[in-house]
């Protein structure tokens, strides 16, 4: 019998689609019903038109929307009963343990206070004890199981905020530093960036010296890999807070991750006598040392920035993808590629299935009589275990795998698995093992988008189910691979524009920016990815061992140039990605609602309709700061309008000014416009200063004005400061010494110190009055949490001078920190 779509012939009947999930709906009445097939329902004949002939059927749409106009109060709650009951058994209360985990989280990373770990862990114990009591109301049960998952993942959060106790640099400091190199990644500009398990330290002698550093150099000896004892002068930077109010804080990352300072070298790093190390960091090292010597490897065999997007696919090494082409997947949404998550999970795990199975199918006999299925699944759950270890373990790689694991071995214990089933199975594991994740852009985005996915895809499979449709007529070959082709296309941009839907609000959050002409580059660029990229990337990891690899990746590199292509040339055509902030109201309410739709599976899914809206009604409920200040009162930004950003520096930190520039929708920087002492072209009077104007600086002392009207004034100290008082609004001064200048004023005066305390600020100058004094928010609030603690040693925190820095490394002992 010819295969559908192709040889059915006309006439051969009807078939009705089933939707999985109906399979797993308890029913009560499973063990006496007899076992019938679906009766079809007859057919409403309409009359032909043209001489074509159609059957119509009711679907449940249909019939929900004749039976709404005639429902009464007490049916309706009836009817939400019913439909409630059905999600119960067909699972939804376990796709809610990870939400009321991840609320539990949420919970508390948003306390302003660090609580204790005994209050969360009497709370767990009290809603274990009242669940066990409540079984027998059914609602009451269930309200204290929410309950008590959301205690769990607040217990989560602590315990991991405990285990981890990262040790943090307070101050910048100069000393020798010895250690064991961890890792080794060569950048896009030609350093070499080190993770070094730090050993001991010396002139001078750190009291409290991290635990684990990252550091960068010029250059590195040839036999510097993980695992070997190093030794070198560098200069250690206390891990920064985020660079506005709301922003990533990179303390926080680097708390979780172990980092407690950063810098660079003072010269190159040596390489010293080795020593041994415990089993699970050679192990560890080992694995680095393989990343390293494959990374080299492919970049060797592909070369330029191909070389290094296909080590970045392989093993998990992006640090020498070139900015420009960052930048490019960026703004036309496809950076995602370059994230092993759970497209090349499925890429790889599938690549090896579809190899071993096509083996198998050449042994007839021994594959009639073996579970070569099952074989062929296990070698796929071995490939993509090794995929994750030498891709680093990102959070989106490791949902994939546990994912993908759960349906592997499923395959292997002739078990059906749902999707969503395996989605929640992966994200409790996620949050109980780093509960820090779920506040992060990766955990949002990834499981976002997955479960965007499997949930439309699933409605689309129930509302196929309802239909009865007849086998399409026989068509010639080129007509099928043209409708396979435009459905592929089709099914492609509706992934992209679902996942991209779902994710919009998070990426606007995280990032300000979204990627208008995605849905473009997606189409273009992933039938590349799945057709070229990736399979030959699986297939030159094959042969890698036997030194065959060399064709495999030279049509990868092939691949890769035509992706750099398509993006660079989509992106020079992409308008501003820029969009602004957004509320946090939006966020919580396009989650929930998020939820609902992909979770729900009768009607009940409407009730995710209210709380979209309510996201797009609220998007806008933030107010845009009117001046940014860093959180080392170097660098001050205001909008003077016409989309351009004024600065008070000619040289600014780049990373900075182009998330301000993103948050407050900006295009084009203002430099400043510096006069020398004595030049009369600045002896204006600052009242006088046009709205809008941009920074004029002259012997320590800047002026601009917002376009508001107010006045803004950056002073090197407080003796230059003091002028101000009579007419600036807001005056910052960069001296970790001075006070306020001011008496009996309305400006708002902002010193080093005040910054070094609590992080980065936003200024906010009130339009409606002119006599009221501007308000400030800073990025971080106290009391401190674990991970802003070091805050307050910094010697700018405590109101001192900075360090008289030694000409030459070693000359001069400091005092130790």
């Amino acid at each position: 019998m010819a295969g559908r779509g192709r040889g059915a012939e006309e006439g051969e009947g009807t078939t009705a689609g089933v939707s999985e999930r109906l399979l797993f709906v308890d029913t009560p009445s499973a063990e006496t019903a007899p076992l019938a097939l679906p009766e079809l329902r007859p057919a409403t004949k309409i009359p032909p038109d043209g001489g074509v002939s159609r059957s119509v059927t009711p679907t449940a749409t249909v019939r929900l929307r004749r039976q709404l106009g005639r429902v009464s109060l007490p049916a309706f709650h009836h009817s939400i009963g019913i439909a409630a009951a059905t999600e119960l058994d067909r699972g939804i209360g376990f796709l809610l343990v990870p939400v009321f985990l991840a609320a539990g989280v949420v919970l508390y990373f948003s306390l302003s206070i660090e609580p204790d770990i005994y209050r969360p862990l009497a709370v767990v114990v009290l809603m274990a004890v009242c669940a066990l009591v409540a079984r027998p109301w059914a609602k009451t049960h269930l309200l204290f199981m929410a309950a008590l998952f959301c205690a769990l993942g607040f217990l989560a959060a602590k315990v991991e905020t405990w285990r981890a106790a990262t040790p943090m640099l307070g101050s910048e400091i100069q000393t020798r530093l010895t250690g064991r190199l961890v890792s080794l990644e060569e950048m896009e500009n030609g350093r070499v960036r080190l993770t070094v398990d730090v050993i001991a330290t010396a002139h001078p002698k750190l009291r409290y010296p991290p635990e684990r550093v990252r550091l960068s150099a010029r250059e590195v000896p040839p036999d510097m890999i993980a695992g070997v004892l190093i030794s070198g002068y560098a200069r250690l930077l206390p891990p920064t807070g985020p660079v506005r109010p709301d922003s990533y804080d990179f303390s926080f990352d680097s708390y979780f991750s172990g980092i407690g300072a950063s810098g660079f070298f003072l010269g190159n790093p040596k390489t010293i006598a080795s020593e041994d190390a415990p089993l699970s960091a050679r192990l560890a090292f080992a694995v680095e040392k393989a990343r390293e010597s494959i990374a080299d490897h492919i970049r060797g065999q592909v070369g330029g920035p191909e070389g290094e997007i296909a080590a970045a696919l392989i093993v998990g090494v992006r640090a020498g993808i070139p900015d420009e082409i960052n930048e490019a997947m960026r703004r036309t949404g496809i950076y995602h590629i370059i994230s092993i998550s759970g497209l090349h999970m499925a890429l790889v795990a599938g690549t090896i299935m579809l190899l071993l199975r096509g083996a198998f199918a050449l042994f007839p006999d021994f594959a009639s009589r073996r579970p070569v299925k099952k074989y062929a699944a296990a070698a796929a759950l071995a490939s993509i275990a090794a995929y994750l270890v030498f891709s680093g373990v990102v959070v989106a790689a490791e949902r994939s795998f546990i994912m993908l694991a759960v349906m592997l071995v499923a395959v292997l214990f002739d078990r059906a698995a749902l999707t969503m089933r395996n989605l929640a199975i992966s994200a409790i594991a996620v949050i109980l093992v780093s509960p820090h994740e779920v506040v992060g852009p990766s955990f949002q985005m990834s499981f976002a988008a997955t479960a965007a996915l499997v949930g439309a895809y699933a409605g689309w499979a129930d509302y196929r189910a309802d239909r009865i449709t007849a086998p399409p007529p026989k068509r010639s070959f080129l007509r099928f691979a043209s409708r396979k082709l435009v459905l592929g296309m089709g099914g492609l941009a509706m992934t992209s524009i679902i996942a991209g839907g779902a994710t919009a609000h998070f990426a606007i959050w995280h990032f300000q920016r979204v990627s208008p002409l995605s849905l473009v580059a997606n189409l273009a660029v992933m039938p590349i990815v799945s057709l070229v990229v990736m399979p030959f990337a699986v297939l030159s990891a094959l042969a890698m061992p036997f030194g065959a690899d060399g064709p495999f990746l030279y049509v990868m590199g092939k691949g890769l140039t035509a992706m750099i292509a398509v993006s660079a040339w989509i992106s020079e055509r992409s308008p501003i990605d820029a969009v602004g902030l957004i509320s946090i109201q939006s966020v919580v309410f396009v989650t929930i609602a998020l939820v609902i739709a992909t979770m729900a599976t009768t009607w009940l899914r409407l009730a995710a309709v209210p709380f979209a809206l309510a996201s797009l009604l609220t998007v806008s409920n933030v107010r845009t700061p009117d001046v940014l200040i860093s959180e080392d009162a170097h660098l001050v930004a205001m909008p003077i309008g016409g989309g351009e950003l004024a600065i008070n520096r000619a040289r600014p930190n780049e990373f900075t000014t182009d998330n301000w520039k993103r948050a407050l929708v900006a295009e084009t920087i203002v430099e400043p416009e510096t006069f020398e002492t004595g030049d009369a072209r600045f002896d204006i009077d600052p009242l006088e200063l046009p709205s809008g104007s941009p920074f004029y600086c002259k012997g320590g002392l800047c002026l601009a004005r917002h376009p508001s009207g107010a006045i803004v004034a950056l002073a090197d100290d407080r003796k230059t400061a003091r002028p101000a008082c009579a007419f600036a609004d807001l005056i910052v001064i960069d001296d970790a010494t001075a006070y306020s200048p001011c008496w009996n004023s309305l400006a708002l005066v902002v010193t080093k110190r005040q910054l070094a305390r609590s992080g980065s600020a936003a200024v906010f100058f009130d339009r409606q009055s002119a006599t009221a004094q501007a308000t400030i928010r800073y990025a971080v609030e106290k009391p401190y949490r674990p991970w802003h603690e070091q805050r307050s040693y910094s010697r700018e925190a405590r109101g001192l001078p900075p360090y008289e820095r030694p000409e030459q490394p070693g000359t001069k002992p400091q005092p130790a920190q």
